[in-house]
């Protein structure tokens, strides 16, 4: 992939997202996801058999997908240069989510704008897998602020990262990884040992795009106001006291910046779960923080796609 050719797709989802007409490669991933998951439960009885087909699922279909993006790359090129620019440029396009996943908060927001807050529930309740029918006005918009933290680096950045590293085939394969810890990495009765390799694996590809996020949250946060002091520091306290670190790294440094408090206690599917509490409690959650985070969203995802871009033309160039 060359530098123009991310260039390309990049602007291209800034300024589409994901249309409901465009066929997304993430849902093909899901149904066959769900495909495959029908087929690897029936030889998974036990939870050895369950841990080695989620494992056999977990690393044999992100490869599949790997090759299958390759090849497919290298044959359509015997058509043209223009036609294989082409389909890098819309599969690239497919792994990136900084106006998609905005669009999906603003949504909700909008909603609460209007006073309208048991549909800020709904359009929630579609992206994020706890209960949402309890949450009040506030909550609710904590609840879009840490999912906003969430995929800035999970859709953001980490995509951006792999483009770089890999190229499309990369990015694809790390997609697809995502999608199966979002689908089955939950640690519940039915996926506790199906879904764990997923699970490590997704923890494990976001290891770094994580720490990139939120060192990219520290260098925005004086030119838009926020505290960078604050964001290194509670993101050092409270970064690690999550399950999930990938999670509570760029949460918790989104809150020091912000100096709001994210997380605390949750429930899915009516049980209570004690999340621990990321930032200091210092003032309730406005409308004013919720357009803060998302100079925050576009302005990490910017400078990010700038380092990408500056690295592939550098890297074009040497090539030459």
């Amino acid at each position: 992939m060359t530098a123009f050719q991310f260039a390309l797709a990049y602007v291209l989802e800034l300024v589409l997202g994901n249309p409901r007409w465009f066929s997304h490669p993430v849902r093909g991933l899901s149904f066959s996801i769900q495909w495959l998951e029908i087929i690897s439960k029936r030889v998974s009885a036990t939870p050895f058999w369950g841990k080695g087909t989620g494992l056999l699922l977990a690393i044999g279909f992100p490869t599949v997908i790997f090759l299958v993006c390759h090849f497919m790359i290298v044959w359509i090129g015997k058509y043209g240069n223009w036609v294989q620019s082409l389909l890098i440029v819309i599969l690239a396009y497919s792994t990136l989510a900084t106006r998609s996943f905005h669009q999906e908060a603003a949504r909700v927001v909008n909603a609460l704008k209007d006073g309208r807050v048991s549909e800020a529930r709904k359009r929630l309740n579609r992206t994020i897998g706890r209960d949402v029918g309890y949450l009040t006005y506030p909550e609710i918009l904590k609840a879009v602020l840490e999912t906003l933290a969430v995929n800035l680096s999970e859709r953001v950045i980490a995509p951006l990262f792999y483009l770089f590293l890999g190229g499309v085939p990369l990015a694809m394969a790390f997609k697809t990884v995502n999608t199966l810890d979002s689908m089955v990495g939950y640690k519940d009765s039915r996926y506790l040992h199906f879904g764990w390799a997923a699970g490590r694996l997704d923890d494990l590809l976001n290891y770094i795009p994580a720490r990139i996020t939120v060192l990219l949250i520290c260098l925005l946060a004086w030119p838009l106001g926020l505290s960078a002091g604050e964001a290194w520091r509670i993101r050092k306290r409270d970064g690690g006291k999550a399950e999930c670190p990938k999670a509570a790294i760029p949460e918790a440094a989104l809150a020091g910046a912000m100096q709001i408090q994210l997380g605390g206690p949750v429930f899915y599917d009516g049980e209570k779960r004690d999340k621990p509490y990321l930032g200091d409690d210092r003032s309730e959650i406005t409308l004013a923080d919720y357009n803060k985070t998302v100079m925050v969203i576009y302005g990490v995802s910017l400078v990010m796609a700038l380092f990408v871009f500056a690295l592939r033309l550098l890297w074009d160039w040497k090539t030459k």
